[in-house]
């Protein structure tokens, strides 16, 4: 295990239950949570960054610990609308090397996908020997936004519900690590969210037409997302919640908590020192002209 020092998983996330939405033994059920999280204070910038420092440099030992092992790491991102996933998948990934942590993000489905079996276009996207795959939403669609706006039927919901257990079973017997987190926000927190992309110019492009029809569905997502841990929330694939009204925090907690979950290994402090350069007896300039840009900052 690596030598991370923040929380216990268990006190950063609660765990989905497999009977329901009630809470797991040890853990914190929903509206608790959110009552006890709406009493501590937004977290500010300057330690949050003191924080995710210290994050970033323990994310660069799994990376390192992934290449060298060769393991298979798959993380998947549920959640609200506007509950902070990309946000979370950026503070992740900042500091590592885009070639170990790849980003999946698949847009609607094709015609042709749309023939194949369901998880299919997902399944190529699975982490390789060396690779952390982090699934910005993902196969968890049919449970969610296809179910709650009538893009997928009843059985097929039904269907996809009862066999993802065992496609992830599949995976984890293969050797992949899997995590899964849903993001969850209270609807005020969604609404002041939603209203910030209409005003703000540079977040505009994140408000779709879909956003809005979502935003009418807020009890129908709730049973979505029951049902969804109802099925789904394995021994081998649990669901962890990490509620996101504070997202600095919860960007924080759940990076501490993938951190628990994944046996790395400490990156060893290597004593590095630059070489001399060599000595050049001629500066050539070039025969080209060069092209500089302007510099009106």
């Amino acid at each position: 295990m690596g030598k991370h020092k923040g929380r216990h998983p268990s006190d950063s996330a609660g765990g989905a239950s497999s009977e329901g939405n009630q809470p797991a033994a040890g853990t914190t059920g929903p509206r608790d949570a959110t009552s006890r999280l709406s009493t501590i204070p937004k977290m500010k910038r300057k330690e949050y960054e003191h924080e995710l420092r210290g994050l970033h440099g323990e994310l660069v030992a799994v990376q390192e610990w992934v290449k060298d092992t060769g393991a298979k790491v798959c993380i998947v991102f549920e959640g609200r609308d506007t509950a902070g996933k990309g946000g979370t998948i950026k503070a992740i990934t900042e500091r590592v090397s885009p070639r170990v942590f790849r980003v999946v993000a698949l847009p609607a489905p094709t015609e042709r996908e749309k023939s194949q079996m369901y998880i299919q276009r997902y399944m190529s996207h699975f982490p390789a020997a060396g690779e952390v795959m982090i699934f910005d939403r993902s196969w968890y669609n049919r449970a969610g936004v296809e179910r709650v706006m009538g893009f997928c039927t009843p059985e097929e919901t039904r269907r996809f519900l009862e066999l993802a257990p065992g496609v992830e079973k599949a995976m984890v017997d293969s050797g992949i690590l899997l995590l899964k987190y849903w993001l969850e926000v209270n609807p005020d927190e969604q609404t002041r969210r939603l209203q910030s992309r209409i005003d703000d110019p540079r977040k505009i492009w994140k408000l779709s037409e879909m956003d809005l029809l979502s935003y009418q569905q807020w009890s129908e997502y709730s049973r979505a997302r029951d049902d969804m841990f109802a099925a789904t929330d394995t021994a081998w694939a649990p669901w962890w919640v990490a509620h996101s009204d504070d997202k600095k925090r919860a960007r924080l907690n759940i990076i501490s908590h993938l951190l628990g979950r994944i046996p790395y290994a400490p990156l060893e402090h290597r004593e590095v020192k630059l070489p001399d350069r060599r000595a050049v007896d001629d500066d050539r300039v070039p025969s080209t002209p060069l092209r500089y840009i302007p510099t009106p900052y």
